[in-house]
């Protein structure tokens, strides 16, 4: 087995999940999701020997999972409407009342304009640190933060004004 197989093969192990995770929250689709990530390690496996720090790993493969998706919305126009949800299992949740929390978390997230969604699932989903989301983003470090403060007073505000029974479940 060539190093470079050897290599790619553990950077699809390391970050399979996690990638799909982001790819999921970017597309609200499993399908689209899986196909996003698929094109993204063919083009990691093209471009492999660019790739010169390891540690750089994750935010190299995030924005090329990030620029296949751009890509799919310049090959296809969409129909604009309403997608259907899905649900990704989530097996470390105990209860049903956790899920339907996660489930309202998730639909604020969404919800969120498009400037505070994305530093923030990077952030809450792939662990990303302010820096690694700058990098990704091409933003400046303090534009992420206050994007990411933002965002958490966004979802603070919509979990104030909700209802105790939505939020209880």
């Amino acid at each position: 087995m060539s190093s470079k197989q050897t290599r790619y093969e553990a950077l699809v192990g390391a970050y399979h999940k996690d990638l799909y995770r982001y790819a999921y929250w970017l597309t609200n689709d499993a399908a689209v999701a899986e196909d996003v990530v698929q094109e993204t390690f063919l083009r990691a496996w093209k471009s492999l020997d660019s790739l010169q720090d390891e540690k750089a790993a994750k935010s190299w493969l995030i924005t090329i999972l990030r620029r296949e998706n751009a890509r799919r919305f310049e090959r296809k126009q969409f129909d604009m409407g309403e997608y259907e949800e899905h649900s990704i299992v989530d097996n470390a949740s105990a209860s049903n009342e956790d899920n339907t929390e996660s489930y309202w978390l998730q639909r604020q997230i969404a919800a969120l304009e498009p400037e505070y969604r994305e530093p923030l699932v990077l952030q809450v989903v792939q662990g990303c640190s302010g820096e690694e989301i700058a990098e990704i983003l091409g933003l400046n470090k303090n534009t992420v933060m206050t994007r990411l403060f933002r965002a958490r007073n966004k979802l603070k505000e919509a979990l104030d004004n909700q209802p105790a029974k939505v939020r209880l479940g």
